[in-house]
């Protein structure tokens, strides 16, 4: 695996970027649309109340812009090519119990966007990046089960989906969530999307 960091990444309807501040604020205002936070946000819940304010969180947001050029992150703003509008986001990232080179990956598209293919697109082209570039072994990810769209995508893209289940805590649902686990490797990445 090599470290190469976050580049710019381009597809039919998507340019997929490096971070700025620019967008974030609008990154921050699709992310607090509850049917999109609803099964990303994993923050632990007693930092919920300091989601709810751009003031609080800007600050957040300016320190994530200044390790966004680093080699060993993977963060990329989605905007649409047509009108230049940002329109979400997608990472592939460690995880504390994962080796370096087997990323989890997660993303949001805002909802006035969803339906038209446009995190599939931005997916396969971060996926490509990740096990054709940067040269991960694989990945391992989970979805809820009740967030059909996002898993579809995981499937349609390749992943398997193991066996058991795991129960993920979400900031901002109450009760524990089932959630669908799935692994690809590079080698089944490779077989299934050529």
């Amino acid at each position: 695996m090599k470290d190469l960091g976050t580049k710019e990444l381009m597809t039919k309807h998507l340019i997929l970027k490096v971070p700025t501040m620019k967008e974030q604020k609008k990154l921050y205002d699709i992310l607090m649309i509850p049917e999109v936070n609803k099964y990303y946000l994993s923050i632990n819940k007693k930092y919920k109340n300091n989601l709810l304010s751009w003031e609080n969180q800007k600050q957040f947001y300016e320190n994530k812009i200044t390790t966004a050029l680093s080699k060993d992150r993977y963060e990329w703003s989605v905007f649409l090519k047509e009108t230049g509008e940002c329109i979400g986001q997608i990472n592939a990232h460690n995880r504390n119990d994962l080796s370096n080179d087997i990323k989890d990956v997660g993303w949001y598209i805002e909802p006035k966007y969803q339906g038209n293919g446009y995190a599939s697109e931005a997916a396969r082209a971060m996926l490509n990046y990740m096990f054709y570039e940067v040269g991960i072994s694989g990945i391992i990810t989970s979805a809820a089960i009740l967030n059909v769209a996002s898993w579809r995508i995981m499937e349609k893209l390749g992943f398997v989906r193991e066996k058991d289940t795991k129960f993920n805590e979400y900031t901002f649902v109450d009760e524990s969530v089932e959630s669908y686990v799935y692994k690809i490797n590079s080698e089944q990445y490779t077989k299934y999307n050529n």
